[in-house]
């Protein structure tokens, strides 16, 4: 009888490497129930580990001009860290003390062929994967706080002891911080905790919280993170790629425009022409591709823009002065276009987009000079007081009005 897969046993969280299967298993097993999927830690990945550099000369390479390293102090009293980014003098390291601080220094293996070497042991994967092996070096105490990483990474334990601490719970709240430089999480509540010797490695997934402690003594770990460029990298590079290869003729046509219909508007029938224009812009939802097209439209190829006034206008002085009579003169260099998508209006000016109705969305596209209605909802006057202050509408007083 073949068991089903929800009645098998809980796969290990935690195996023991051999000479002959580091990770415990064999790669193939490791990445189809691991990978992506749920942390792992393995004693004696690599057994009797020697690290292939020394924390002075990983110090060195921290003040070489071109290496990428931070200097990370904890001080637990006050419960406030301090980030300095390289390149380190020696000064820096004489004021760290022998607890509660901790050096990264990324990009080791391109500098040191002893180093890159353990890349080797990840042959499993392809290269293009790997990124990188960073190096953080601590004293007792020292770490960079409990956070989240958006990408895989084996932490291999290179001298002395950590202490590590993960959480799988899938409701664990992922608020960050907003009083320190490290983007460290608010809340963390460790589900696992363990001591990791020299030759132990630790594989979290993207998105498992955690938490390292160097304990006991100096502590050297090697970090070898996977490369995971975000969608909105991809798709800026990719329409960078492709601009740089479509031919200049290719353009948005409109051969079938009508006459228009509300001045202004970017409706169904451009949105359609928008998707013809870009057909691998087919899986974004109307909202999001009117959005994009209105924010890029109304941005000029030039330089130039409407600059704020100098003081910004309280909603009681522009009141003030539309009861007074005075107009508001579009900017030259504003240039605005609007969107409905159901009940909901935009006006974009310059890029930036702002709740809108369609009747003021309408009149400020159609008149340079626009004196409001004077009847004007709350909303309606908190865009023209935001238009204003952005210095899209500028102020004039009418000729042959008194105050």
């Amino acid at each position: 009888m073949t068991l089903s897969r929800t009645s098998r046993k809980p796969l290990p969280i935690e195996v023991r490497g051999t000479p002959r299967l580091p990770l415990g298993m064999s790669a193939a097993q490791f990445l189809r129930d691991y990978w992506q999927k749920r942390p792992l830690l393995i004693r004696d990945a690599f057994p009797a580990f020697q690290s292939p550099i020394e924390p002075e000369d990983l110090a060195g390479l921290a003040c070489e001009e071109g290496a990428l390293s931070r200097l990370i102090q904890h001080d637990e009293d006050r419960q406030r860290w301090r980030v300095k980014t390289g390149p380190m003098s020696e000064g820096d390291f004489a004021k760290t003390g022998n607890a509660n601080w901790t050096l990264l220094v990324q990009d080791v293996d391109k500098w040191d062929m002893d180093v890159a070497a353990l890349l080797d042991h990840f042959s499993f994967l392809p290269s293009w994967r790997v990124d990188d092996v960073m190096i953080s070096y601590a004293e007792p105490g020292g770490g960079v706080g409990a956070h989240v990483d958006q990408y895989d990474v084996f932490l291999l334990q290179g001298l002395g002891q950590r202490h590590w601490g993960i959480s799988t719970d899938p409701h664990a709240p992922k608020d960050f911080r907003s009083d320190v430089e490290l983007k460290q999480l608010q809340h963390f509540e460790p589900t696992h905790e363990w001591l990791l010797d020299a030759g132990d490695m630790l594989y979290l997934p993207p998105g498992i919280p955690h938490d390292g402690v160097a304990f006991g003594g100096p502590c050297m770990t090697f970090s070898v993170g996977m490369r995971a460029p975000s969608q909105a990298e991809l798709v800026g590079d990719l329409a960078d790629y492709l601009a740089e290869r479509l031919p200049e003729e290719l353009r948005y046509a409109d051969p079938d425009l009508a006459p228009a219909k509300r001045a202004g508007e970017i409706d169904k029938a451009s949105l359609k022409r928008i998707r013809t224009a870009l057909p691998f812009a087919a899986p974004l939802d109307d909202a999001t591709l009117l959005d994009w097209f209105g924010r890029f439209i109304t941005r000029y190829r030039s330089a130039q823009a409407p600059l704020p006034p100098a003081k910004p206008l309280s909603e009681a002085a522009l009141l003030k002065q539309l009861t007074g009579g005075t107009s508001l003169l579009r900017h030259p260099w504003s240039r605005m276009a609007w969107t409905q998508n159901g009940s909901r209006c935009t006006l974009y000016a310059n890029g930036h987009a702002y709740p809108a109705s369609v009747r003021l969305a309408t009149q400020l596209c159609t008149q340079r000079t626009l004196s409001p209605p004077h009847e004007l909802s709350t909303a309606e006057h908190g865009l023209l007081l935001a238009l204003v202050n952005d210095g899209h509408l500028v102020p004039r007083r009418l000729r042959g009005r008194n105050a």
